[in-house]
């Protein structure tokens, strides 16, 4: 028998709640959900008999998208918002990997300091007059 910890709480990512679950907590209507399902706002997980299992991160798109669509975003423009805030996160996390990258760079070989040079007398050629 598997025992149950009551302090479980799931990953945010962690497909556990149905529809009616998700609805209920991001405050829209089952049909909604699906609509937004089938337009690739969200991706909810399966279950074996192919119901929809959305998970925390799911939820907090969902309450975006409402705040979205309450702000009078259409769904075109919310689509185009979610495909650019996907693109700044892949940016972030890029920029954070060459970062991390350059700053190993550097460690391996550290800059060399500037070498002052002598100075040098300056000749100003003048044109025959």
């Amino acid at each position: 028998m598997v025992e149950q910890n009551d302090n479980y709480q799931p990953s945010e990512d962690e497909a556990v709640y149905v529809i009616s679950v998700a609805a209920q907590l991001s405050g829209m209507h089952p049909q909604t959900l699906r609509q937004y399902d089938r337009l690739g706002f969200v991706s909810p997980g399966r279950a074996s008999g192919r119901g929809r299992r959305y998970s925390l991160r799911d939820i907090a798109s969902l309450r975006n998208i409402q705040r979205l669509v309450g702000e009078g975003v259409n769904l075109a423009g919310i689509a185009r918002i979610i495909e650019l805030e996907s693109a700044v996160a892949n940016m972030a996390i890029e920029v954070a990997k060459l970062r991390t990258e350059v700053d190993a760079l550097i460690v391996q070989n550290p800059p060399k300091a500037l070498v002052l040079r002598d100075s040098q007398e300056v000749v100003v050629l003048e044109k025959d007059k």
